[in-house]
């Protein structure tokens, strides 16, 4: 990596790292809401682009979910107000392309669930999901630099099964720290600590195959040095979904 775009990975870093830290440090939740409203609005507007759809009118839905989302009392139901508008719609106008509905399940149903974490289990909870899914990246960048050897998939070339194993064990035994005042038990917080980080695993996966598929490096370019802010929040948008619904029945 050159030293410009080291130097952009870096400051960019910091900076996402205090706005994150001074959202948290408010922890109001009006403002977590318009947080998260901006992180979906991009994320959504980047998979558009990497589901090469160009419909415009899609972004009022969108916004007007998240919108509902703030006062529905259980806001991951939406999605299925969403499938009934969309299929009553697809039934009326047979034209309508299909993949249309494909932004209203990626990254839609991710954020959503991260807004139900916070709104259920409190700043607690997505501190643990931040930890769990950073050190899962970070423990298997290290680990693969240092031991990899075995491919882990042709989506990802660069990730080695050891690089994951690697990653997802330090995640579990570190984040489950974060997680055991939230689930009341090291045990319990070791286990949802390893199910987010495999889960975050596959969420960088599904990423990077939708980028393959769209023949791009990035999902885009708003972050200097990082790309887009799906390239930020892949993992947190399968492990937050894992994460609550594992918090819910323990």
């Amino acid at each position: 990596m050159a030293s410009s775009d080291f130097q952009k990975r870096v400051l960019t870093g910091v900076g996402l790292l205090a706005l994150v830290g001074v959202v948290g440090w408010i922890d109001a939740p009006f403002l977590m809401w318009a947080f998260f409203g901006m992180v979906y609005l991009f994320a959504y507007h980047e998979s558009m682009s990497l589901f090469k759809l160009e419909n415009k009118g899609s972004y009022f839905w969108a916004a007007i979910l998240w919108i509902a989302a703030y006062f529905y009392p259980d806001p991951q139901n939406l999605f299925f107000v969403i499938m009934v508008l969309f299929g009553g719609t697809l039934a009326y106008n047979r034209e309508l392309p299909k993949k249309n509905f494909l932004p209203f399940l990626y990254p839609t149903i991710g954020m959503l669930f991260i807004w139900v974490l916070y709104l259920e289990y409190k700043l607690d909870a997505l501190i643990w999901l931040l930890v769990v899914v950073a050190l899962t990246d970070i423990g298997a960048y290290f680990t693969g630099k240092s031991i990899g050897k075995t491919p882990f998939s042709p989506t990802s070339p660069k990730k080695t099964l050891e690089g994951v194993v690697g990653g997802v064990l330090i995640a579990t035994v570190l984040g489950s720290f974060a997680g055991d005042e939230i689930t009341h038990g090291m045990l319990s917080a070791i286990f949802v600590s390893f199910v987010t980080s495999v889960a975050s695993v596959f969420g960088d996966l599904f990423e990077s195959y939708l980028k393959r598929e769209a023949g791009v490096k990035d999902s885009g370019t708003i972050l200097p040095g990082h790309g887009g802010v799906l390239d930020r929040v892949d993992g947190y948008l399968f492990g937050s979904v894992i994460m609550v619904l594992i918090l819910r029945i323990m």
